[in-house]
């Protein structure tokens, strides 16, 4: 429902329920603590004159495991993952991970979307660590607006790759704000 014109004050005129309920109650009831309908949920404009209600959504995973992979794959224990995120045009994405690599080449924690956008995970967005001889494990984050989304469901899914020998990842958290 779009906010309705509200009525003019006449001295001595009473207002009757329809007006009142069509002036008053049904303008309160577009704001966002009325629309509201779950804790931590923040509103988006989603046109002129409209908000969408949109969660905060995470996760961790903290195992440390291991790939050798040169393109973007699922680690042992795929994600972490955001699924099922609902979004506009827009997102807010927060995402960081342990890093190592026993040798001298750079290992990526990159993420795609799938749902309603669809999105490889790319060197170019992703967070890297160039190795080095001392195997060092440094935590690497990074936050991206993310534009251009086609609003709706989006499933959001951190990916991992190498450049050459073994990288080494755990403490790996993700959170997705739909905008």
């Amino acid at each position: 429902m779009a906010w309705t014109v509200p009525l003019t004050a006449v001295a001595n005129a009473a207002l009757t329920y329809p007006q009142w309920n069509a002036s008053v109650r049904d303008n309160l009831l577009e704001t966002a603590p009325a629309k509201a309908s779950s804790a931590g949920s923040i509103f988006a404009a989603d046109g002129t004159n409209s908000i969408a209600q949109r969660t905060v959504s995470s996760d961790t995973v903290d195992s440390s495991e291991a790939t050798t992979s040169t393109s973007y794959t699922d680690l042992a224990t795929a994600g972490p993952v955001v699924s099922t995120i609902t979004t506009g045009p827009l997102a807010l994405l927060m995402y960081a991970a342990h890093m190592s690599n026993g040798g001298t080449s750079t290992c990526f924690v990159g993420w795609e979307i799938s749902g309603a956008t669809s999105t490889s995970a790319s060197d170019t967005t992703a967070i890297s660590l160039q190795g080095a001889a001392s195997n060092q494990d440094i935590r690497m984050s990074n936050v991206r607006r993310l534009t251009g989304l086609t609003p709706g469901a989006q499933t959001v899914t951190l990916k991992y790759r190498v450049t050459s020998n073994t990288g080494t990842y755990k403490n790996r958290h993700i959170i997705v704000m739909g905008l």
